[in-house]
């Protein structure tokens, strides 16, 4: 018997001691560190993941050819969502052809939840900028796909606005936008995912969910989120992410995905399997 798709959808690795990784400061505690591949292996084995997609850190190119120079040296490693400078149209262009000589890059993102500072001139629609809108097209018609960072109901609210816009490009809402599980709050979250919903090319990471949560969290705590999730999206359009290491501030990673796989125990055999690995899968173009 084959042995079962676990897709990881979302793991970061950086080492400071050789790159730049700006937002990460000593106050981040135990995630001020280098982590590896060699660092993430064991963890990976342990917990039963298959395969992994290492997703950007940093808005640089060398974090970009890092990760892709991992991918071509882990079998472990099925696919990079790699950064190229949205707002720099030409530039950006450029960037994908020469990303798209390595089968590995299967996607695009850059840290927009933190371009709401003063550097980015305090603007949550940065998105919508149009030369970063240009550029999207670019990415839509590549067939790549776009992970988008969503933390509060103004970037939600910029979803249905590329969706609409680009309705073939695949849009990944990652840590399902990082609901207030901690505060046991559904709304607006709940409201503005359900029309989000409607949109056939907006998915949904289950992933990041331990650090959205209070510190004493369980699955129970989770559930309503994952289910409301589930029920607007349908399983086909969800997939299960680590957020190796920044999970790391809470938990462990062994613990973590043994609590994603058991929140979602209850659904049919076939949703399971469109949520643990099929739809990750489909949505990067991941090959065995």
């Amino acid at each position: 018997m084959s042995k079962r798709e676990l897709i990881d959808s979302h793991q970061h690795l950086w080492v400071m001691s050789e790159r730049t990784y700006d937002w990460i400061e000593p106050g981040y505690g135990v995630i001020y560190d280098d982590f590896t591949p060699e660092r993430l292996q064991p963890e990976i084995e342990a917990s039963g993941v298959t395969g992994s997609v290492l997703v950007q850190a940093a808005d640089t190119y060398e974090d970009t050819f890092y990760m892709l120079d991992i991918a071509n040296k882990y079998e472990f490693v099925r696919g990079v969502v790699g950064f190229i400078p949205l707002d720099r149209t030409a530039e950006a262009s450029r960037a994908l052809k020469i990303f798209a000589k390595d089968n590995y890059f299967k996607g695009v993102r850059n840290l927009t939840h933190n371009y709401a500072d003063a550097k980015y001139e305090s603007d949550d629609a940065w998105i919508l900028r149009p030369q970063v809108l240009e550029t999207l097209a670019a990415v839509e018609a590549s067939g790549l796909a776009f992970d988008y960072v969503a933390v509060n109901p103004a970037h939600l609210a910029n979803v249905a606005t590329l969706a609409e816009k680009f309705p073939k490009l695949k849009i990944v809402i990652d840590h399902f936008a990082k609901p207030n599980i901690a505060g046991k709050v559904m709304e607006p979250w709940a409201t503005q995912m359900l029309g989000l919903a409607k949109y056939s090319n907006v998915y949904g990471k289950l992933s990041g969910l331990n650090t959205a949560s209070a510190a004493d969290w369980s699955i129970a705590d989770w559930q309503p989120y994952v289910d409301h999730m589930v029920g607007a999206f349908g399983a086909d359009r969800i997939m299960m992410g680590g957020d190796w290491p920044v999970i790391t501030l809470m938990n462990n990673y062994v613990d973590v995905w043994q609590a994603q796989v058991a929140v979602v125990a209850k659904y049919s055999a076939a949703d399971q399997e469109w949520i643990c690995s099929k739809t990750a899968i489909d949505v990067y173009g991941l090959k065995g």
